[in-house]
């Protein structure tokens, strides 16, 4: 049996192997692309969306049975054209070599400067939700670097998949970019390569499988992972706008989004009011379940997934609130309808678990010491935190005493998509950096060089020591 795994992992394996091989070749004939080079390979990534736009839509509508145009437009297209045209803005700033003073060893006459070079070949690991957004915002940085790429898709997200393999060797030869689809197997022997950069986005418990493959290349590893982030509506902030600006997040992509609200505190004394909002905001947005507006969960594994844990917490107690009049689901479109869920038990499925889907348990709270912060910080960290509240007194004691990945206050997911903010989580919702700046820098070496002066100070304090050579400690101990 385990000769049949063997030749079924290098069946798979040969294929990965030899493009690595070609692209590292390729990094060693040319391990640092100029400026020019470097802008006209994001030009070409700006090309090719711009050329495959509607088939882009088309097929990540497709992978997913139904998603709108417009939310694949505004989540996927619109970020990796920010993306570009932000890094080719500031490419040939961030590229200059930095210049940094010497120490008192050197006497002032020596010279420190530091270079980002490129790492080689960078890995990419995608996952399904924004499939063009989380291969090409990477692929932005890696490229503004001057990396070379291998890409590998998510399984559920075959028709993009066929449609970049299809038509990027017509932008990017495979010694430069090259993207595979899953087909049984492939991640796990993807992730076990040799890169000199991997960059995984999924849940954690992938993400420990494949951190612990790429160590053992000591391969230095980006993750973007994910986690039960929450929002906080304090007593000062308006209950509507904090109503109408979670609950947009909270729906679009039908809660598929690693960033979004997982599970929102509302004051004790205002739940009822919340509940009243969602129900007169969310049915003006999806006015029954088969609009095209509305996003359908990806596959049956996740549809079940969501039903289990609504019933379950149900069966325990807990009310389930649908919003949009009309059947709350529906098996053959694989829809769920935006869903409330009240009194929800804390060690529940809904509770315990990224939701990743339409369903948001509201808390009630009363004192924002016990109710909120400490059951928040008793849990894995966040990947964010969405605080409403107008009190700056409050906002900077919830960013001190709550740890996460990004914050957004008195709004959700807006600093995501913030090009001169860094993008990433911390503890168990990931680890590293990228977007901008960050993601020029997590894929890039920066390089330290020391330039000795004709003169060299280590003369002075070599042996035989004597009293020169306390003179010299003396000043340089000072």
């Amino acid at each position: 049996m385990n000769a049949v795994n063997d030749s079924a992992a290098a069946l798979i394996r040969a294929p990965l192997d030899a493009t690595l091989k070609k692209q590292r070749a390729a990094y060693f004939a040319n391990p640092v692309p100029d400026y020019e080079a470097r802008c006209t390979d994001l030009r070409k990534l700006e090309r090719f969306v711009r050329e495959h736009q509607d088939a882009i839509c088309e097929a990540i509508s497709a992978d997913y049975g139904n998603r709108s145009r417009h939310e694949t437009l505004l989540t996927e297209v619109m970020p990796v054209l920010k993306s570009i045209h932000h890094t080719l803005k500031h490419l040939k700033r961030w590229m200059k070599p930095q210049r940094r003073g010497v120490d008192r060893l050197t006497f002032g006459l020596a010279s420190n400067r530091v270079i980002p070079q490129p790492l080689g070949v960078v890995g990419v690991i995608v996952p399904w939700n924004f499939p063009l957004n989380l291969s090409l915002v990477p692929l932005t940085a890696i490229f503004a670097a001057g990396n070379r790429a291998m890409v590998k898709m998510s399984e559920n997200s075959r028709h993009l998949a066929k449609l970049l393999m299809k038509e990027m060797p017509d932008y990017f030869p495979e010694d430069k970019l090259q993207f595979f689809d899953e087909t049984g197997g492939v991640g796990i022997e993807f992730s076990k390569l040799p890169f000199d950069h991997l960059l995984f986005t999924g849940s954690g418990q992938t993400g420990k499988a494949v951190m612990a493959a790429a160590a053992a290349n000591l391969c230095p590893v980006t993750l973007e992972l994910g986690g039960k982030s929450p929002a906080i509506v304090c007593e000062d902030f308006p209950l509507r706008t904090a109503a109408e600006r979670l609950l947009y997040v909270k729906y679009l992509n039908a809660g598929q989004i690693c960033t979004t609200v997982d599970h929102v505190y509302v004051p004790q004394r205002r739940v009822k009011e919340f509940v009243q909002l969602a129900q007169e905001i969310v049915p003006k947005r999806y006015p029954k379940l088969d609009t095209p507006d509305y996003t359908a969960i990806i596959d049956e594994i996740a549809y079940a997934r969501l039903l289990h844990a609504l019933d379950e917490a149900k069966q325990r107690g807990a009310q389930v609130i649908p919003l949009i009049p009309g059947k709350p689901f529906d098996a053959k479109l694989r829809k769920i309808a935006p869903h409330l869920v009240l009194d929800a038990p804390a060690d529940c499925l809904l509770m315990q678990r990224e939701i990743f889907g339409p369903i948001l348990p509201v808390i009630a709270y009363e004192d924002l010491e016990d109710d909120v912060i400490q059951p928040i910080n008793a849990g894995p960290r966040p990947l964010a935190l969405y605080p409403f509240t107008h009190d700056q007194a409050v906002q900077q004691e919830l960013l001190t005493r709550v740890m996460s990945g990004g914050v957004s206050i008195n709004d959700a997911l807006f600093h995501v998509g913030q090009e001169e903010l860094p993008f990433g989580g911390v503890g168990a919702s990931g680890m590293g950096h990228y977007h901008g700046h960050e993601g020029f820098l997590t894929f890039s070496k920066l390089r330290p060089v020391f330039t000795q002066s004709r003169f060299s100070s280590a003369k002075l304090l070599a042996p035989p020591y004597g009293p020169l050579t306390d003179k010299l400690l003396k000043f340089l101990l000072k």
